[in-house]
This record gives C-alpha cells, sequence and structure tokens, in this order.
C-alpha cells in the first residue's frame, strides 16, 4: 500500500516527482525503486497557471512623490496602520562581511521600519 495518493505526476511511495515519459517502457522514480508503466501517462494532459501580480503594485510610485516612497511595492503588513503594501530600499550599514538593512516604508502611512538580515 502506499504511503502518498493523490497527484499522478508524484510517487505514490516517497512523494517524489516522476520524470515525464520517454523512451522506455517503464517511468522509475529517481529517488526509490518504485515503478509504473510508461502506458499509464497516455492521453494525460498537463496543465499549468502563471499569475502575475497587478501592473500597479509592482510600479514605483508615480514622479513627484517623496524618494522615500519610490521603489517596488511587496505584499507586507504595515505594523502601525495594518494595512498591506510596503516600498523596501537596502542600505549596507555595517562591514561588507555581514547582511544588508532593508528599510520598509508604508505607502499609506509612511511609517518606516528597518530590518537587518
Amino acid at each position: 500500500m502506499s504511503c502518498f495518493s493523490g497527484n499522478p505526476n508524484f510517487c505514490p511511495e516517497c512523494g517524489n516527482v516522476l520524470p515525464l515519459p520517454g523512451m522506455q517502457e517503464v517511468v522509475r522514480c529517481p529517488r526509490c525503486a518504485f515503478r509504473i508503466s510508461a502506458s499509464e501517462f497516455s492521453g494525460r494532459e498537463v496543465h499549468s497557471t502563471v499569475v502575475f501580480n497587478p501592473e500597479q503594485s509592482t510600479l514605483a510610485l508615480e514622479e513627484g512623490e517623496d524618494s522615500e516612497l519610490k521603489g517596488p511595492v511587496i505584499d507586507r503588513r504595515c505594523s502601525r496602520c495594518n494595512k498591506e503594501g510596503m516600498v523596501y530600499r537596502t542600505r549596507q550599514m555595517r562591514s561588507a562581511d555581514e547582511g544588508q538593512t532593508v528599510f520598509f516604508t508604508c505607502i499609506h502611512c509612511r511609517f518606516q521600519e528597518k530590518e537587518d538580515s
């Protein structure tokens, strides 16, 4: 009895992604000993969907706005006004062998936060 079930593109024994059927008559899981006949994949279709961020959330704010609000807008919740949407910028504040500091500015209330990485 298999441990995993569901999508036939995954190994039912270990959950690994199965390779696409090729010229061989058997599809083998690259991780475990599971084998399945390539004829099991006959007539199957693969569908995928790509969702892009809305154009307004990825563009910098209009010219004439404060420079602190220019940059990419990300889905991060402001800790002051609790609304989504913050602009970020990075700066190297410490020595070169340490991580950079990320500054976030809320596009709604202009509250600023920083995060050391």
